[in-house]
């Protein structure tokens, strides 16, 4: 793991704070993260369910961190793809929350999926598989 939980928390505050409207980072390992976003009314859709936009902000920023914490802070490294299955209703009221996991990291792009799980309920909400673009290094003279 190139980056702290203490590190990539204060990059993502400090850097992206707009990504906290998307959650907040819980845990972070090598190869993975964990965020958590609590619902409130602007989350839900007419019929008391958390919106799609609200889980695939979560996805996509639990895969960043997951992303970074092995890479290093590249703040560069942007989705190119991300695929979203909703599986089932997530309760109205309670927090969601992401486990992203890294599946393959190459120099370029990286791979992964991300699981979405309503607090209280061991069966994801969601899965998300997602492609990522890694930068190139800038060459050193």
């Amino acid at each position: 793991m190139k980056v702290s939980f203490e590190d990539l928390k204060h990059f993502l505050e400090v850097q992206f704070p707009q990504g906290a409207t998307f959650g907040t980072l819980e845990a972070l390992g090598d190869g993975w993260a964990e965020m958590r976003l609590a619902i409130d009314d602007g989350h839900l859709r007419p019929g008391g369910t958390v919106s799609g936009p609200a889980m695939m902000g979560l996805a996509d920023v639990a895969m960043y961190a997951a992303l970074l914490g092995r890479i290093g802070l590249v703040p560069l490294a942007v989705t190119t793809n991300l695929n979203i299955n909703f599986l089932r209703k997530p309760a109205a009221h309670a927090a969601i929350r992401a486990r992203a996991s890294l599946l393959k990291v190459g120099r370029s792009m990286a791979v992964g999926e991300v699981f979405i799980y309503s607090e209280g309920n061991d069966e994801p909400v969601a899965h998300s598989t997602m492609t990522y673009s890694i930068p190139p290094e800038k060459s050193q003279k």
